[in-house]
């Protein structure tokens, strides 16, 4: 069964709708203990940083979820949870789990047409391998929103990049952890099949 995350963040029932839309059996729990035994896990969550981080250590929910991904445990994080999972985030200047070192940084546009936040379908483009990709075709679209982005340190965590002015981590990857800015559960069958091979992958990259 895969436990999706509830630390009071947005858009945990789109992702259970999705899996059951799917018939992957899946629930919402905010049990720290049910986290940290887990098989596979999903991250997910909108909103801001502050608030989900401090909501995420008052649950006891950052600890189970760092002992989840020493075991070696299938984790997914989407949006905001994919941004927790770096080291910082400008906003709110928070520290957050640091599973993949970097951080989190708002977009700083010049281009007029462009609006904050970045929102709507886009594409992806894919720099590294990973089963959870597989199959996703070059003019694939996924959905965004979110005026923040992702910055790893390091480009072997780097997935997948967005080009929205920046070119900014869109998919991030670390052993038995992969996030996405994006979110799969809106983003029609591209997104429903990275949600299908999570609900298979045993958490190796390659």
């Amino acid at each position: 069964m895969i436990q999706i995350v509830d630390y009071e963040a947005g858009n945990l029932t789109s992702v259970k709708r999705a899996l059951d839309h799917l018939g992957i059996v899946s629930q919402i729990t905010p049990d720290a203990k049910t986290i940290a035994e887990a098989e596979r896990i999903i991250f997910p969550g909108v909103g801001a940083a502050g608030s989900a981080v401090r909501n995420l250590r008052e649950r006891g929910m950052d600890q189970a979820l760092c002992e989840a991904f020493e075991k070696g445990v299938p984790i997914l994080g989407i949006c905001i949870g994919a941004q927790i999972l770096l080291s910082h985030s400008e906003e709110d200047d928070t520290d957050c789990l640091g599973l993949i070192p970097g951080e989190t940084v708002r977009f700083q546009l010049s281009d007029p047409t462009l609006k904050i936040p970045h929102m709507g379908w886009d594409g992806i483009e894919i720099t590294q391998p990973h089963p959870l990709l597989a199959g996703v075709r070059p003019d694939d679209m996924f959905y965004f929103v979110h005026s923040y982005y992702l910055k790893p340190e390091r480009e072997e965590h780097v997935a997948a990049t967005t080009d929205y002015e920046t070119v900014f981590a869109s998919a991030l990857m670390r052993e038995n952890l992969f996030a996405t800015q994006f979110h799969p559960e809106k983003s029609g069958p591209p997104g429903l099949d990275i949600l299908r091979r999570f609900a298979t992958w045993e958490g190796n990259p390659c």
